[in-house]
């Protein structure tokens, strides 16, 4: 990191690229050479207050995030050389560990080709999206469940779990193409493009009998919007408020339905995801079951090159991407 973006945008020369050494392993480490490396909206959070939930980031510190890649060399019993691995690994083609809480790292187990889908589908994002939905969403077969930012990394997954188990499903996203995508591989039964359409409007229409669960990832307006179509006890999964992320810190955006909830009994609640972790195994062979089944697709936007991390990252806040945003650092072994 060279600056932080304090009250604007981040910006390319946010960031340098450094070169140094390959790691050696010491005693209780393991090397790991990075094959893909994620982004996520939380990163802007990391570069200036470390989101509440880490160390914030001083300058020149490699930049935080998560990663999937191979050891290389081990001096941990716990990993052994050729493993393959998710974590916390950074923007760097390789990182160090010694496996330890603070790092998570979790071993792949369920191995689907490519093994950027343990950072996607598989992996945290695909998490998010399994936990926030039927934990706290809590579908029933038949009930409308409303996804805002559908064509990102946790959306296109959310829409899909709940058709299968017989939900009907409606999607916002900020472009023809990407409600296209939505509706011809996505599986959503209908599409809103809140750049050109009236969402509330929209949803009233394409959601006739109200909103039973309304899985937010981008907050602001469209989530006013949806609440304003919630049914007596819907339950609304605050995941995520992109929209908010920068005039929200300072001006947040009024919620004029907010009042809904309580008059209809509904719940609106967020939820921190490694909250789930002793569940991950869980959600990673249910999710992979899925997508050997066919029943679960996945949309992966992925730049070639480490040095493409930062345009990686301002695509994302953009909404550029088309389903889970990536940068491939080193050749896929598989």
């Amino acid at each position: 990191m060279a600056e932080r973006p304090v009250d604007r945008p981040v910006r390319l020369t946010d960031f340098k690229l450094h070169e140094a050494p390959v790691p050696e392993p010491k005693a209780g480490e393991f090397v790991i050479r990075v094959i893909y490396a994620s982004l996520a909206p939380v990163m802007r959070f990391y570069m200036l207050d470390g989101a509440g939930i880490e160390k914030p980031l001083e300058i020149g510190e490699v930049m935080r995030g998560r990663g999937v890649g191979q050891v290389i060399a081990s001096r941990n019993p716990n990993f052994k050389d050729g493993d393959i691995v998710q974590g916390k690994m950074g923007w760097q083609e390789y990182a160090v560990s010694d496996g330890s809480p603070y790092w998570m790292m979790y071993k792949v187990h369920q191995r689907i080709v490519p093994v950027s889908t343990a950072l996607g589908v598989l992996g945290v994002t695909g998490f998010t999206a399994y936990f926030g939905l039927f934990d706290i969403g809590k579908p029933k077969p038949g009930e409308t469940v409303l996804v805002s930012g559908a064509a990102g990394g946790v959306g296109s997954s959310v829409g899909q779990l709940a058709k299968i188990i017989g939900c009907r499903t409606v999607g916002i996203a900020g472009t023809a193409e990407k409600c296209s995508l939505l509706t011809e591989k996505l599986g959503y039964d209908a599409a809103i493009n809140y750049k050109t359409e009236d969402v509330s409007a929209r949803i009233g229409v394409l959601c006739g009998a109200g909103v039973d669960v309304f899985f937010d990832n981008v907050g602001g307006p469209i989530l006013d919007a949806a609440l304003a179509h919630i049914n007596k006890y819907a339950r609304v999964v605050a995941c995520g408020g992109i929209s908010q992320y920068i005039a929200g810190s300072t001006e947040p955006y009024p919620l004029r339905n907010a009042y809904k909830i309580g008059r209809l009994n509904a719940l609106l609640q967020g939820f921190l995801i490694y909250d789930y972790e002793p569940r991950f195994v869980e959600a990673e062979r249910a999710m992979a079951a899925w997508v050997k089944d066919g029943k679960l697709t996945y949309q992966e936007d992925v730049l070639d090159g480490i040095e493409r991390m930062p345009e990686a990252l301002i695509r994302l806040y953009a909404g550029e991407n088309k389903g889970k945003q990536l940068v491939r650092i080193s050749p896929d072994p598989f």
